[in-house]
């Protein structure tokens, strides 16, 4: 799976639910509902949660304890740029937990590289015996100019954009593009070690939280964190979007078009450049996408609507599914960023969330981490 994003062939297949317009296609048929209905694990119905931080446990620097709870997971009903897959919103209960109180950074993803030497899935050699194992039968050998590592990286288009479903008008496959080099391989992260790491893969993160002995925050985790004290509301700050980019790292202007910066920045912000939600938690809305560790599924909110109890720590569904794309196997990632626009994506709401494959790399996306009570007891 880690190389068969790099296919230039195969970007539209990807981007298509990288970014946020509902698409009418590959509807679901009435047998894999029923299936995917039966997939689902059976839920707990004990809903007590743990609340506060154990007192012989210190937070860890850089960390922010947030209290368990019982709430509402999915979009508010006054949120009318909520899609389907954000409906309709469940109770769920979530034990306290520990999560960064920013995205990570170059500098730590620079500690981590330096200590382990990992070298991440958007610079390393592509394997067309490993690839085309998961293309149709057939499939010829791309030209060797596209076989080469690298990553998927914005640029504007050049006048108003009719279809914003045509992704390629803003998205390029940069060779030479990876977490060192996020705009290409002419760029660098020098002076920019406080900017969220990017292009970062699943398996990257992954290897990240091994190695920092945390994890990825699930779904559920993610939305509490970013609610606070909002509970009922669109944004992490309420309902209204008029202060948005003194809230946010978004696009203003004419998506893809002309950005005005009003919000200070054209892409990536530095961590910390926005003030922090009720919880202490920066960047909770907008500036890069954040892997969480649940599968996609379409149908996931309905099924857990549909069983009637509250299912305590969810951790997802129990197996992926796009009804775009059946044959995909995507996580949930949360958070918007600095490319969302209202005019066809406001990925900056709470509830919002997209999917991507595990071997996406992309400039608007990276990572925090979590860890429980019991993680920091037993290091």
């Amino acid at each position: 799976m880690k190389v068969l994003f790099r296919l230039a062939t195969a970007f539209v297949v990807v981007l298509l639910f990288v970014q946020c317009k509902d698409n009418p296609k590959n509807k679901i048929t009435e047998k894999k509902v029923v299936a995917e209905r039966n997939a689902v694990e059976p839920v707990q119905v004990d809903t007590s949660v743990i609340k506060k931080r154990p007192e012989d446990i210190e937070t860890p620097p850089g960390m922010v304890w947030i209290s368990g709870e019982v709430f509402k997971q999915g979009a508010v009903p006054q949120d009318q740029m909520a899609m389907g897959h954000e409906k309709p919103a469940h109770k769920v209960a979530v034990d306290g937990f520990f999560i960064d109180a920013t995205e990570v950074t170059n500098n730590a993803f620079k500690k981590f590289v330096d200590e382990t030497g990992y070298v991440t899935v958007a610079e390393r050699e592509i394997d067309w015996e490993e690839m085309k194992k998961q293309l149709p039968e057939g499939t010829p050998r791309p030209h060797d100019s596209i076989m080469q590592p690298g990553s998927l990286t914005f640029k504007k288009a050049k006048s108003t954009v009719a279809n914003l479903y045509d992704f390629s008008q803003w998205w390029k496959w940069t060779i030479g593009a990876n977490w060192r080099h996020p705009n290409g391989p002419e760029s660098d992260i020098k002076g920019k070690g406080n900017y969220p790491v990017v292009h970062i893969a699943y398996e990257d993160a992954l290897a990240y939280c091994e190695w920092a002995n945390r994890r990825l925050p699930t779904e559920a985790e993610w939305e509490l964190a970013a609610r606070g004290n909002h509970k009922n509301t669109t944004y992490f700050w309420g309902d209204e979007d008029k202060s948005l980019d003194e809230q946010a790292n978004t696009w203003e202007g004419e998506f893809p078009v002309i950005n005005t910066k009003a919000d200070g920045y054209e892409d990536r912000a530095p961590v910390k450049s926005y003030p922090p939600n009720d919880n202490g938690l920066y960047d909770m809305a907008g500036n890069v996408w954040e892997w969480t560790q649940d599968w996609y599924n379409t149908n996931y909110y309905q099924e857990i609507k549909n069983q009637g109890v509250v299912p305590k720590n969810p951790q997802g569904a129990a197996s992926a599914y796009n009804e775009r794309d059946p044959y995909a196997r995507e996580k949930v990632m949360k958070g918007g960023s600095f490319l969302c626009n209202a005019s066809y994506c406001a990925s900056y709401r709470i509830s919002s969330r997209m999917a991507t494959s595990l071997d996406s790399s992309l400039e608007h996306l990276g990572f925090r981490t979590v860890a429980s009570a019991e993680m920091i007891k037993n290091q």
